[in-house]
């Protein structure tokens, strides 16, 4: 919106409130809620907010839809009225879009400041996948190949996302490694690549992979997170192999920044009460996947750390390039 139509909108507000009670404020939600998902189907972000707004509907008594807008890791998915009928559910990768155009001497489009963190929903530690075509058996393994041989792909969601910044953290770890990145557009398409061997190794969520691993399709060498995943006990930690990363592909739901006070705090409430409903948390289980809820002031405490984090990674990856 203009300044010049944000004028013209206040004095027309202005005057339906002098005209007396016949212009009662409306009450919020008063039609559908629209949450854009900025990735294709097939990723953590789909599969976790579909559940989601389905649970929202009772709880706000209106329709949620989930609208897909993919592409640019995100980015297009990005671009909100401040109203809160259009919310933004997006994931770690939207933390360094500001990084990402410093580093192309770009002006800076969108940045943290842009957003208001309503809750985050999960945290799912990324693994290191190879596919069934592949010799490695370990970490070990795979980084001696990965340190000599030119021909291995490693497939991400997309240049700077959020399934491309931990091959960053793993090559602080490691030191470099001579993988040739192919970018696609979310997810999704990242885990078609390597099942059809256009890639070789990849690095995604337990959730959006677990199916693949368990028909053997995905072999996976370790986990980013700090513990074993409760679905895949055999797993290691990178840190127990003796590498110091820790990495997390979570999840979060956004408005844009303006959205009045009065309407984060109902869609706060909303969020936190489907997010622990037995209908979602019966989904995140059986896709391999646990609530890792943190409210809209505690995530933003959270991001403000982790995005810290991903700045860093993102200049590590540009001076690589």
């Amino acid at each position: 919106m203009d300044r010049r139509s944000f004028v013209i909108g206040t004095a027309a507000s202005a005057t339906a409130l002098a005209a007396g009670p016949g212009f009662a404020q409306e009450i919020f939600p008063s039609h559908a809620i629209t949450i854009i998902n900025a990735f294709p189907p097939g990723g953590i972000n789909d599969l976790v907010t579909r559940p989601l707004a389905a649970s929202m509907e009772p709880v706000l008594k209106q329709p949620v839809v989930v609208e897909t807008k993919a592409g640019a890791a995100g980015q297009v998915g990005a671009s909100a009225k401040p109203d809160g009928y259009t919310l933004l559910s997006h994931n770690t990768g939207i933390s360094g879009y500001a990084e990402v155009d410093k580093l192309f001497g770009r002006p800076v489009k969108t940045s943290r400041a842009d957003f208001i963190p309503l809750a985050r929903l999960v945290a799912d530690p990324v693994l290191l996948l190879v596919n069934d075509q592949q010799p490695y058996k370990t970490v070990k393994e795979f980084i001696d190949a990965a340190k000599t041989k030119q021909d291995m792909v490693f497939s991400s969601g997309g240049l700077y996302g959020a399934t491309h910044l931990p091959l960053a953290y793993l090559e602080k770890a490691t030191g470099p490694l001579k993988l040739r990145h192919l970018p696609t557009n979310g997810g999704g398409p990242a885990i078609t690549a390597i099942l059809g061997n256009n890639a070789q190794v990849t690095t995604q969520s337990v959730s959006a992979t677990l199916a693949h691993i368990n028909a053997g399709k995905l072999r996976p060498l370790a986990t980013f997170g700090a513990t074993r995943s409760k679905f895949l006990p055999d797993v290691p930690t990178l840190k127990e192999l003796g590498y110091d990363v820790e990495y997390y592909l979570w999840v979060g739901i956004f408005a844009p920044k303006g959205t009045p006070q009065s309407i984060v705090t109902t869609l706060r409430a909303a969020i936190k009460q489907a997010a622990h409903s037995e209908a979602l948390l019966a989904v995140l289980n059986n896709a391999g996947q646990e609530l890792a809820y943190l409210d809209g002031p505690d995530f933003q405490k959270f991001w403000d750390i982790d995005g810290k984090r991903t700045d860093e990674a993102v200049i590590s990856i540009g001076k690589q390039g």
